[in-house]
């Protein structure tokens, strides 16, 4: 409930005086399961997706958020889902989590890069995004969003108005697959290379084939 009543008030707000322009929405999907995979490089992008999308959008968001009251009242009330990302169980609880939304016929949305870049690129992605496309059976939706890190840089904590920002919608990419058995590394590589290709060009921001290094890492939610 709470999820629809602060989309109803920012709606409005948001796309005046941040001048949002949205394209290619009709590649999401009225009904039924599918990832939202987009660029990252500002904290206020998973303000502005779950805006321009008619329907629901589950994040998974890091669990450090919920560990203090000045952001766990948001993301609770938003519908987040809380995911310590510490790597080997928590990493496989993450992608589990993420499984039974969209079991549920939901909208997940990620960021395959795996963290916010400091740069004006978009990195070597993640491969969870491709296994849960393939072992869940749905499409994945790539996603470019444009002008947020001139709204929010990174370590800022205020928005800044009368930045126009573009989210574009790009055609729905599937991996299929019969079976979690039969999916191996290479084809994983090779279909999460491509989305990412696909973020670079609705992005507008150059690929470039390393993941982003830790010491110009973000963590995200």
């Amino acid at each position: 409930m709470a999820y629809w009543v602060f989309k109803i008030l920012l709606s409005p707000i948001f796309f005046l005086v941040f001048r949002v322009k949205v394209e290619g929405r009709q590649y999401v999907p009225k009904k039924g399961a599918a990832v939202l995979a987009a660029n990252h490089q500002s904290f206020c992008d998973s303000f502005f997706l779950p805006l321009v999308v008619s329907r629901k959008l589950t994040y998974l968001a890091k669990a450090e958020y919920f560990d203090t009251w000045r952001t766990a009242w948001f993301f609770r009330s938003a519908g987040q889902i809380p995911i310590r990302r510490s790597g080997g169980d928590a990493s496989q609880r993450a992608l589990d989590t993420a499984a039974e939304v969209l079991g549920a016929g939901k909208l997940l949305g990620v960021y395959p890069e795996g963290t916010r870049a400091c740069d004006d690129s978009v990195h070597r992605g993640r491969t969870g995004v491709a296994r849960l496309a393939a072992e869940s059976a749905v499409p994945v939706i790539p996603v470019g969003i444009i002008g947020t890190v001139k709204v929010q840089p990174v370590n800022r904590r205020m928005m800044r108005p009368f930045h126009r920002v573009t989210i574009r919608f790009g055609p729905p990419m599937r991996l299929e697959s019969h079976g979690a058995s039969e999916l191996d590394h290479a084809e994983l590589r090779e279909f999460t290379d491509a989305l990412m290709r696909e973020i670079s060009r609705l992005s507008g921001r150059p690929y470039v084939d390393e993941y982003i290094p830790k010491r110009s890492a973000q963590s995200v939610g």
